[in-house]
């Protein structure tokens, strides 16, 4: 089924400048769904087996959500602006943490660097192979897999990458990305077709209404930083939607990888490892920006705004929240029809809800009410002590993006063509 898109939005509860302030919070914590999964990945597959997940993923889910972000925000083309354009609003590239600089020379001609990478910061500590395999084997096809989503003949190039030398040497990496006809495009993956036919490509999500106050769309020119409070409501609502719909994409995208290679239960263990671990960081990072409490009142709200709970166009969720707290998750969705983050959960399977709640508060625990083939209903309760942080949280955490602060950067600066 594909769910209408009149049905409730949880984004459009909240003012413009909090979603202005939620948006690279959505950005960074489907950055660190990878920081989530790829542990278990190791652990099942080795450092090479992992590596052959991540490039499979994101080569599989990126092209699709770049184009429902350029449709989204009426920025369409095939040059270097939009491609730098779709980076910007990429969960691969959250803002400040995974701090991208952009030049164009032309329509076709163009480079990046990263004055902070945040993903090396994490994986330098383990050494050169581990950086060899995200800077190298990773980024070279999963690159040209986001450029040839606006354009097939784009190609992305280094030039100097990590391992760094020196040791402290900055920018961390720079590329140059060129459109050329004579370039060939890259194969197109295998599992193209799948994403290609799933609810969540299709998915009709919130409309903007251009007669809101702010901008509407991303039309005009590449700026050097994205300033989210510039845009409408409307504009961020539909911009929080479509950041939640690419962590379902790349979690679909990781699991059609991890199915690939060990049978449906050892499938879904590590799913629902990588679901846990992002589910619990995420909560916690939600909380504390939109400064809410820990009490009922502040869950009921982090649920209705969860990105794998979200967004209500693809996920069917109720929350009801009192003396005590229900959560409805309806089976019928378009979420649980692409086996997404939903349907991982079950009677026998609730740690990642459990994660997801204690993320508000350590002391909040999930209780089965009922599970059918319709819902699945739980309770929340309040305990009389903290409970320990799960391991998949502790593994999530070992990402310094989860204790990331954003910065205000001030006025952004237009980046114009600097030759012809």
């Amino acid at each position: 089924m594909t769910t209408k898109p009149e049905t409730r939005a949880a984004f459009a509860d909240l003012s413009r400048e909090q979603l202005a302030k939620l948006l690279p919070e959505l950005l960074l914590t489907g950055q660190l769904i990878d920081r989530s999964g790829m542990p278990h990945l190791i652990t099942a597959f080795g450092r090479e087996g992992m590596i052959e997940v991540a490039i499979e993923e994101w080569q599989v889910s990126s092209p699709i959500y770049t184009r429902r972000m350029q449709r989204a925000l009426n920025y369409v083309g095939t040059d270097i602006v939009t491609i730098f354009k779709g980076l910007q609003l990429d969960i691969g590239a959250p803002p400040q943490f995974m701090d991208f600089r952009y030049k164009v020379d032309d329509a076709n001609h163009g480079e990046f660097w990263l004055d902070h990478c945040g993903a090396l910061m994490d994986v330098e500590p383990m050494g050169d192979d581990y950086v060899k395999g995200m800077c190298h084997d990773i980024e070279d096809p999963t690159f040209d897999a986001t450029a040839l989503a606006t354009n097939p003949h784009a190609q992305v190039r280094p030039i100097h990458r990590p391992p760094r030398v020196p040791t402290d040497r900055n920018p961390h990496c720079a590329w140059t990305v060129i459109i050329d006809p004579s370039h060939e495009p890259p194969a197109i993956p295998p599992n193209t077709d799948v994403m290609e036919a799933s609810k969540a490509a299709a998915v009709e999500l919130s409309p903007i209404d251009p007669s809101d106050e702010g901008a509407a769309d991303y039309s005009g020119p590449l700026l050097s930083d994205v300033r989210f409070d510039a845009f409408s409501k409307s504009a961020l609502v539909r911009m929080a939607e479509e950041v939640c719909l690419q962590q379902h994409l790349l979690t679909m995208g990781f699991m059609i990888s991890v199915r690939s290679r060990v049978d449906e239960d050892k499938a879904l263990e590590i799913g629902r490892k990588q679901f846990a671990g992002i589910a619990g960081i995420t909560s916690e990072r939600l909380r504390n920006v939109l400064e809410l409490g820990d009490d009922f009142e502040a869950l009921a709200t982090i649920l209705d705004l969860h990105p794998a709970l979200n967004p209500k166009q693809y996920v069917d969720i109720s929350v009801d929240s009192g003396e005590t707290l229900t959560l409805r998750i309806g089976r019928d969705c378009d979420a649980v029809a692409d086996r997404s983050w939903p349907a991982m959960i079950d009677a026998d399977h609730l740690e990642p809800l459990r994660t997801m709640v204690r993320g508000v508060n350590p002391r909040y625990d999930v209780t089965l009410i009922e599970s059918d083939d319709e819902h699945l209903t739980v309770r929340v309760d309040l305990a009389d002590k903290p409970f320990k942080e799960s391991g998949e949280v502790a593994l999530t955490r070992f990402s310094k993006g989860a204790d990331w602060v954003f910065a205000d950067r001030g006025i952004p600066l237009p980046l114009t063509v600097v030759s012809s």
